[in-house]
């Protein structure tokens, strides 16, 4: 699971809590050997034990991880998670650090899993978006993919999407299109509109997919047979202020994509404890 990125946001996070040293254990704990459980103190659903036992490879002093529970399994309050053994002043020093982590993804995987069983049946991907923590992405993501949503594209470097200050920028739709179709790319070209007369010139100037922004479930649901009508294999994603109460109707519209930036930047965090043995 580990990656030099990976690695080096561990180290980072490690660093920022452990400093020069945990003080309270080097004056209590001693070269004792322990061993802790990991122990669920809520509901929900399993993201990011790679990542914890990758943070306790890179403390060391011979720390061995056992995990009970796969990842995307709806864990039960009570449940041990995993057990850890070795030094017990390098449990303590990774525990704050291990929980953080896992507590912050295990809430997206969570909050995704809640939207994808909203939709459950439709031909439809929940996926995220980039609002995610700076130095955070790469997790965050795969605790999306945990929760059995899909990515949207990572960064700007993988992904064209004319959002409406490029169209602005651009002169409009059709001049937006026309530019990105000019570079030399293999790219998908999306395009982010907020009415149908900017979907019909997106649709006729040959965009590949078409964020349908912020429209009403009723505008959408036109918006989606006008698209269809031109090109039926246009990819078509409905984006902003999607919530649990709403999803399923625009789903039921027809579109392939719902974006949901809430499954990553309004996620709360779950409630999981590490208790020594």
């Amino acid at each position: 699971m580990m990656n030099s990125s990976i690695r080096e946001f561990l180290k980072a996070s490690l660093s920022e809590d452990i400093g020069h040293g945990d003080v309270t254990s080097e004056l209590i704990v001693g070269a004792v050997m322990s061993g802790a459980d990991i122990i669920a103190k809520e509901n929900f659903v399993l993201a990011g034990m790679p990542f914890v036992k990758d943070l306790f490879d890179i403390l060391g002093g011979g720390t061995g991880i056992s995990i009970f529970i796969e990842e995307g399994v709806k864990v039960n309050k009570g449940d041990v998670i995993a057990s850890v053994t070795g030094s017990a002043k390098v449990l303590l020093a990774g525990e704050r650090t291990a929980l953080n982590i896992l507590q912050h993804l295990s809430g997206i995987a969570t909050a995704t899993a809640g939207f994808v069983e909203k939709v459950r049946g439709l031909p439809v991907k929940v996926v995220d978006t980039r609002k995610t923590v700076p130095g955070m992405r790469v997790l965050e993501k795969y605790a999306v993919t945990v929760g059995g949503g899909s990515n949207h594209r990572f960064g700007l470097f993988d992904g064209v999407l004319i959002k409406d200050n490029h169209i602005s920028i651009a002169g409009g739709v059709r001049e937006a299109i026309s530019l990105a179709k000019k570079a030399p790319h293999l790219l998908k070209i999306e395009i982010e509109v907020k009415d149908m007369d900017e979907l019909i010139q997106a649709v006729d100037a040959g965009a590949d997919v078409i964020m349908l922004d912020n429209m009403a479930v009723a505008e959408m649901k036109k918006a989606v047979a006008a698209a269809r009508s031109r090109n039926s294999r246009i990819v078509l994603e409905a984006s902003g202020n999607v919530n649990l109460d709403n999803i399923r109707d625009i789903a039921e519209t027809g579109v392939d994509l719902i974006s949901v930036g809430a499954i990553t930047h309004s996620a709360r965090a779950v409630d999981i404890s590490m208790k020594i043995s």
